[in-house]
């Protein structure tokens, strides 16, 4: 049988009212509580009836009973369950009489175990429901018959009133810096702060019951050795004979499951109760299969392998901390036991560890492992270190009594490095200063005393604060100064406004670009994506970058939160790609969609990367949306060039050029299909679109068309001014030329030499292409283009005889140099 001492799953923490009434007395509303808790900084998540489970279950009065006629162990009761009619329900129970009241459960109700209660037949007999054994219900162990309520009620009334069944269980997200509130005590101590009165928690029995001690010293059967005394500055242990495993008492399993835990037996459940109550994580050893008895803690060193309590085999690193015995380790310290030595049915002897585990350790352990438990997230945010021999004290008495156990004589307690009280001067003008308070240094302590802290005043304005060894997190001033603020109230602390009135910051030039970025991009029918700064660190081969490319010095990340983020992004390309590939998934095959972001380049080791700010896009699917009046048709290469002229045009950078991507620098790109865009001297960035066997290697198959240009090199090229002109007084004159060109020329170079005429010639205002054509009746290799020359001029109306030879000029230029015909 396996015994898994930990519970896996959310390690929000749930107490139970019920259980928290243990240690203090609370009479206020649920709701009230789970205000004040979030208050105080434990937000409460969520607030659950815990038996909101007998919903559908009432107080019902047996009037009829007869034996089934089809068998001899059932029988068939006429009950009346509070409605206009008596039903009918099948019974197996022995104990079932006329004129009792039992619970019932009713068609629609859901008992635990997931038993779903239906309308039905049992031997031909028709059943309207169940009538309910006490264990059925989880009220008590009582499986013998149904459950006899002694006492007269009403017939349909709900179960959980009659029985005033009523408690409420609290799940509060607890931030890391708050481990002592990951016991039931912890918590227990924030409700008795904000009672009224305030009150203090009520500990339970910490003393070994006297009567199950025998003489037999723990020192005679087992021994404690710490070798590395830095990962494991203090270890606790206790000894029991005889023990009995068998299923735990109800009142035991009935706690456990309140939060949620499964209850396993007697011993593993007594150690999860124990490290629910105080915070402290434990762990039960079979110490018949202790070695030698001897318990080592020490690093891992040459041990290579070690199979933890779900039978999964771990590898080991050299700094983990292990539990060993005389032969071989037996459990990954503060993590989970080892199969080796776990409690099973055949059990006598139970060695008790509780221990207090460097976090560090315990935190690099988990996650090289891959294993989360209850126990591993306590140890990793830091215990109590004064708190180890109290919950074995509990832990062994429980043991003791529910396992009808012996005590051995005496603890172990290794404790190489004492923890050492740490106390803080606390100035309370300065706490009342930080806070905008005025408090006195007597309501200070009060506030500070309720939650476990000793305070000694020395003057008028200062306090000598002892910080509880459970209290791990507070450390400074202000530290305590934020335990005034969360326990007095947050709402009580008076708004103030700044004496100084404030000033209004020029925002920085690359944040106004990026939200006017934005909004010219979002105009062009773009979304925005955010995606993650780190990805697979198999980006580089799946882009088929070649070795050397800058793009392949990547930084990796020491703590990865997965193997897909590995390390940081250089460049911003493969985030678009799986964002395609997600909203494809989602038959979105339409897209496009822009980011802003940064990438990344390592320099030398212990170094931070350089970085580089980037914005690129991708475009993909069809041109328009189809339609009856529409036909289908896809974006292209000129498709995101537009986009691009009309972001650069939008941002009033002048003079570029479209150059055609020769060499390899960006092999994502299909051969022939794209482009750098440059301004001068500097290089925006490129654009084109994605080879076939790159998007293969994204899961992709319908063509993309990425941009990817630096954000710092488009800043640079800004201009610094706008110099407005008065709107054209004269009309402006529009002519064509259509020239035949071969395939290789390209459209830059024919535009280029249109405008270097133009600033010769003042009448030239605007030159585009507006048709290419490609095809027979053109000869193969040659291609037609046709440019619209916009003629105006600032001083008078034109006439075709005031162009006329311009134009002709134009045109006999560009047949000469580019060896060009014009069509027949």
């Amino acid at each position: 049988m396996k015994t898994i001492s930990v519970f896996w799953g959310s390690f929000n923490m749930k107490v139970s009212l019920s259980w928290l009434k243990e240690y203090v007395c609370v009479e206020l509303e649920p709701s009230l509580i789970s205000e004040k808790l979030t208050m105080a900084g434990l937000e409460v998540d969520s607030v659950e009836d815990r038996y909101e489970y007998l919903d559908h279950i009432v107080v019902a009065k047996v009037n009829e009973v007869e034996k089934h006629p089809n068998a001899e162990k059932l029988s068939v009761c006429q009950v009346d369950a509070g409605g206009d009619e008596l039903i009918q329900v099948v019974c197996g129970a022995p104990n079932v009489r006329e004129g009792m009241f039992v619970p019932c459960a009713l068609p629609g109700a859901v008992l635990p175990g997931d038993l779903k209660i239906k309308k039905g037949k049992l031997r031909g007999e028709v059943s309207q429901g169940m009538l309910c054994s006490a264990a059925e219900l989880r009220l008590n162990s009582d499986t013998s018959g149904i459950m006899d309520l002694e006492g007269e009620f009403f017939a349909g009334t709900p179960l959980e009133e009659a029985l005033k069944l009523s408690d409420t269980v609290f799940e509060i997200d607890l931030t890391p810096n708050r481990p002592d509130c990951l016991g039931v005590i912890g918590v227990a101590r924030e409700v008795g702060a904000f009672v009224e009165p305030r009150q203090k928690v009520m500990l339970p029995d910490y003393t070994l019951p006297a009567d199950r001690v025998i003489n037999e010293s723990i020192h005679d059967y087992a021994k404690v050795r710490i070798i590395d005394s830095d990962l494991c500055p203090r270890y606790s242990a206790g000894l029991l004979f005889d023990v009995k495993i068998a299923p735990s008492p109800f009142w035991l399993q009935e706690r456990l499951e309140s939060i949620g835990l499964e209850p396993i037996n007697n011993v593993v459940d007594i150690t999860n109760f124990v490290m629910m109550e105080t915070g402290q994580p434990l762990h039960a050893f079979d110490f018949d299969e202790v070695s030698k008895g001897e318990i080592i803690v020490r690093r891992a060193g040459d041990d290579t392998d070690f199979v933890t309590l779900d039978s999964k085999s771990h590898k080991l690193e050299p700094d983990m901390l292990m539990i060993c015995d005389g032969q071989r380790p037996v459990a990954l310290a503060g993590v989970m036991g080892g199969e080796n030595s776990e409690i099973s049915d055949s059990t006598t002897r139970v060695l008790v560890e509780s221990a207090y585990f460097n976090p560090v350790s315990i935190r690099k352990t988990a996650k090289k492992t891959g294993i989360a438990t209850d126990a591993s997230h306590r140890f990793e945010r830091g215990i109590d270190p004064e708190g180890t021999v109290n919950a074995l004290n509990r832990a062994v008495s429980l043991m003791a009594k529910i396992c009808d156990a012996k005590i051995a004589k005496d603890i172990i307690d290794e404790y190489p490095q004492n923890f050492v009280p740490l106390e803080i001067d606390l100035n309370t003008n300065a706490l009342n200063i930080r806070l905008g308070t005025d408090l006195n240094a007597g309501a200070i302590g009060e506030i500070l005393e309720s939650v476990g802290f000793d305070i000694e005043k020395i003057g008028d304005a200062r306090l000598k604060v002892g910080v509880p060894s459970f209290r791990v997190d507070v450390t400074r001033p202000e530290d305590l100064s934020e335990e005034v603020a969360r326990l007095w109230g947050y709402n009580n602390i008076e708004t103030r406004f700044p004496l100084v009135p404030a000033k209004g910051k020029l925002l920085d030039p690359k944040v106004i670009l990026r939200e006017k970025i934005r909004q010219i991009i979002v105009g062009f029918s773009f979304f925005e994506a955010i995606n993650y700064n780190f990805i697979n660190e198999n980006f580089c081969d799946k882009l088929n970058l070649p070795e050397g490319d800058r793009r392949r010095q990547v930084e990796t990340i020491l703590n990865p939160i997965s193997d897909q983020m590995s390390v940081l992004r250089s460049s911003m390309i493969p985030g678009l790609f799986e964002t395609m590939k997600k909203n494809i998934s989602q038959q979105t095959v339409t897209l496009k969609i822009f980011e802003i972001g940064k990438v990344f380049y390592a320099t030398q080791k212990g170094l931070l990367p350089e970085e580089q700010e980037m914005i690129a896009g991708l475009i993909t699917g069809n041109r328009t949306d189809q339609t009856w009046h529409s036909k289908k048709s896809e974006v292209d290469f000129f498709d995101l060039k537009g986009v691009v002229e009309g972001f650069l045009d939008a941002l009033m950078i002048k003079d570029r050029v479209f150059e055609k991507l020769e060499d390899n620098t960006c092999p994502y790109y299909k051969k022939g299909y794209a482009a750098f865009v440059k301004s001068g001297d500097s290089i925006i960035g490129t654009l084109g679109k994605i080879d076939e066997k790159v998007l293969k290697n994204y899961g992709l198959k319908q063509d993309a068309f990425v941009f990817d240009f630096n954000l710092s090199t488009i800043q640079d090229l800004l201009p610094e001014a706008v110099i407005a002109k008065p709107l054209p007084r004269f009309p402006s004159l529009s002519r064509d030329i259509t020239i035949i060109v071969g395939r290789d020329v390209t459209v830059g170079e024919i535009l280029e030499q249109i405008e270097f005429i133009a600033e010769k010639q003042s009448l030239i205002e605007k030159v585009f292409l507006f048709d290419i054509f490609e095809g027979k009746p053109l000869s193969e290799g040659k291609k037609s283009l046709s440019f619209r020359v916009v003629y105006r001029s600032s001083s008078k109306t034109l006439k075709e005889k005031n162009i006329k030879k311009l134009h002709t000029d134009i045109s006999k230029t560009l047949l000469d140099r580019f060896d060009a015909d014009l069509p027949d």
